[in-house]
């Protein structure tokens, strides 16, 4: 423990150093949850693979664990190449000592800024500038993040419902068909859903469903 504080105590620059990077460290740490929902595609990853699970109606199947975990993976995908350019930009240079902390900070800032304005609808990012009365930026590195980021994050909400309702489409056509032969059969107490189900799983492997929605995903990026 005496070690530990030393090491903030201490005036050798090496020790400073280190100091600094474990307390950036421990900084990405707590930040990284919301780093990766509001900064990153995860969030219209994860809405959509809700959705289709919502569609087939198979309740916990797949686990959401599963789903965070694919989501996880399809997003640190999509976003290597914004993460690569953060490290080679920000990260290794400040670990280098040719930056200090906050030019390293501006530095990691334009990559996600480049990714979140190619995704964010101009109306939403106007809607945060005018209600504090931010100019109009003349580029995207003078976006503020603080008006920014819940500008992509409503947009990315708003393109994954719209994705999921396309999703929805396929399943509810099977599900007011199923309804309807029932019907005409007179067989209203049987709930449809209990036979819809193996209809639309049965309809979702023969087109390759999750293939096709995780095309579609990394094509909408």
């Amino acid at each position: 423990m005496n070690e530990f504080m030393d090491i903030f105590n201490a005036s050798d620059p090496s020790n400073v150093s280190t100091s600094v990077k474990l307390l950036l460290m421990l900084t990405v740490l707590s930040l990284a949850p919301s780093i990766l929902i509001l900064m990153t595609c995860f969030t219209r990853i994860i809405i959509v693979l809700g959705f289709v699970r919502t569609s087939l109606g198979t309740q916990q199947m797949p686990p959401t664990q599963v789903l965070i975990g694919l989501a996880l993976f399809i997003t640190f995908f999509v976003m290597a190449p914004t993460f690569q350019e953060v490290n080679e930009q920000a990260l290794t240079p400040l670990f280098d000592e040719k930056i200090d902390l906050e030019e390293a900070y501006d530095r990691a800032s334009i990559p996600f800024k480049e990714f979140m304005s190619a995704h964010t609808r101009q109306k939403d990012l106007a809607l945060f500038l005018d209600y504090a009365g931010i100019e109009r930026p003349s580029a995207i590195k003078d976006i503020p993040l603080t008006a920014l980021v819940p500008a992509f994050a409503i947009s990315e909400i708003k393109t994954a419902f719209q994705i999921g309702f396309m999703i929805f489409i396929p399943f509810l056509v099977i599900d007011m068909v199923i309804a309807s032969v029932l019907m005409s059969m007179g067989m209203m107490m049987l709930p449809p859903v209990m036979i819809s189900l193996p209809f639309k799983i049965l309809l979702f492997v023969l087109v390759d469903g999750w293939y096709l929605v995780v095309k579609s995903l990394l094509q909408s990026f």
